[in-house]
């Protein structure tokens, strides 16, 4: 589902990064609407923790998912104003919380690695993938994973 591009190296893909709790994360250019600065965010009564609420933006209701929650990790308290990704699943838009947007990579699919077995369980659920760059890991965003969640009901049956 990204944007391949074919080279005589081989495919390309494009992502957009992202970095959620000093963490590099890539989600599929294709899968970006836009990028944008979450105001108003509007909590969901009894809505799970990784749903931050809802907003208006540009006349579509869109649902912002907590990025730091999905992933298990603490809130952020370094004062910066979160940054938001949008997205689209089955007609639906979504906004992905994250702490800070970076720039687009084309990256050989080749270099794409299956996740390394000692990746963090709690991205290794939401990851399609990791690419080693220099220094550090970019871990892929499966989208479709990420938008996977499931309400923690507190009844018993």
């Amino acid at each position: 589902m990204t944007t391949k591009t074919e080279t005589i190296e081989g495919t390309v893909a494009e992502y957009v990064t992202a970095v959620i709790g000093g963490q590099l994360f890539g989600l599929p250019i294709s899968r970006v609407q836009d990028v944008f600065m979450p105001e108003r965010l509007t909590r969901v009564p009894l809505s799970s923790a990784e749903i931050a609420g809802v907003l208006n933006l540009r006349g579509r209701i869109v649902t912002v998912v907590d990025m730091r929650a999905r992933l298990g990790l603490p809130k952020n308290d370094d004062g910066k104003p979160p940054m938001a990704v949008g997205v689209d699943l089955r007609g639906e838009s979504y906004g992905l919380l994250i702490d800070q947007i970076g720039e687009v990579l084309k990256l050989h699919d080749n270099g794409r690695e299956e996740n390394p077995v000692n990746l963090d369980p709690r991205m290794a659920k939401l990851a399609g993938g990791v690419h080693r760059l220099d220094g550090q890991l970019m871990v892929v965003l499966d989208i479709d994973r990420v938008l996977e969640i499931v309400p923690k009901t507190t009844l018993a049956a």
